[in-house]
């Protein structure tokens, strides 16, 4: 039987429609390459655009039309000079996240390329780990505060739940049984009482896992091993801020952020997107790296679950690791040449090339 999924787009603000439309061209390459699947695509306007329009970058509307789609595609959101008026930036994907409940942030890092890391020794596919970060509370539970004009001190809560902590535990010793498993807790359970509390949840929920293997390192300690032995890893599991900034270390080892896809996964629904930002640097001059954006797709796939997507996603990884295997099949940010869409062009020929 046909099964058409509904996916929303969300392009956003800066390099996010110049990324989300070779998703598209990607997507529309792969999809008569499926047996019997089809995607149904509606394009939304959510981010700091919206907001400077309508005065809400979420509006309510838009987010209860988005809870009926299969999934949601993302391209970048914010804006630098945008902001609330406590100071902070627009960031509509963090309001995702907590309304949909999408609690685990599955970012995947892999090598494609000697010619893309600043380590010494690693070929393609030898530094291939995902770093799950709790995307609902931690220390970002307090990002709604605000403090008053004359303040003399502000104090943020890292708020850390046992519901929500084994929620995640179990979502990424479940993701090291598709691996290799092995599963490392990142947190700082030697200073804060939060982190302490944290490590006693992931003990427990260890052992509904005795297959996998488990090693518990502190954030800084960790920061260090990803520079030294990035191979050594396979899952890494930590608190949301922790994963935020270990997770822009880990994309600069396989060449930046053009090449760290995203998705933010719940029990019911997901976003997908590239860890990059907007970059209203470099915004309408063709210099985006859409690769991030093209393996978020992929993800999106795999994450549909059904057979023919999970094949979609196969050929999407399949065609990024042979594009990437000529080093001139590169973007600026990776000392390349070629254009947004030229780039994009090259993985959706490889990708039109499967069976």
């Amino acid at each position: 039987m046909d099964k058409t999924f509904r996916i929303a787009l969300l392009p956003g603000d800066g390099i996010g429609p110049e990324v989300m439309k070779e998703a598209v061209k990607l997507l529309r390459v792969v999809e008569p390459r499926l047996d019997g699947v089809r995607f149904e695509l509606e394009e939304f306007s959510v981010g700091a655009g919206e907001y400077l329009r309508s005065g809400d970058p979420l509006p309510a509307a838009t987010l209860e039309r988005l809870r009926q789609f299969d999934a949601i595609l993302l391209g970048a959101m914010g804006l630098p000079a945008v902001r609330w008026p406590s100071g902070t930036e627009i960031a509509p994907q963090l309001d995702l996240r907590e309304q949909l409940d999408l609690y685990a942030g599955h970012r995947p890092v892999r090598l494609y390329h000697a010619h893309d890391t600043p380590l010494k020794r690693y070929e393609a596919g030898q530094i291939d780990f995902v770093i799950v970060r709790e995307s609902t509370e931690g220390l970002f539970w307090s990002r709604k505060g605000s403090f008053a004009p004359d303040a003399a001190e502000v104090t943020d809560t890292m708020r850390i739940s046992r519901a929500a902590s084994e929620r995640l535990f179990r979502y990424a010793f479940r993701l090291a049984r598709t691996r290799r498993r092995r599963l490392a807790l990142v947190d700082k359970a030697n200073v804060l009482p939060s982190m302490a509390f944290f490590r006693k949840v992931f003990d427990e929920v260890a052992r509904e896992f005795p297959d996998v293997e488990t090693e518990r390192i502190y954030v800084d300690a960790a920061s260090l091993y990803l520079v030294q032995r990035p191979h050594s890893f396979d899952v890494i599991v930590t608190e949301n801020i922790f994963g935020d900034i270990l997770s822009d270390l880990a994309a600069a080892l396989v060449g930046g952020m053009g090449m760290a896809p995203s998705g933010d996964i719940g029990d019911r629904h997901a976003v997908f997107q590239p860890a990059h930002g907007s970059a209203p640097d470099i915004a309408g001059q063709g210099k985006a790296n859409p690769t991030a954006m093209l393996l978020s797709v992929a993800m999106m796939l795999e994450w549909l679950a059904q057979p023919e997507t999970v094949r979609g996603a196969r050929i999407i990884y399949d065609s990024v690791e042979r594009c990437f295997r000529d080093p001139a099949h590169r973007t600026p940010d990776l000392g390349g040449r070629l254009s947004t869409s030229e780039l994009g062009d090259l993985i959706a020929e490889e990708a039109a090339r499967a069976a």
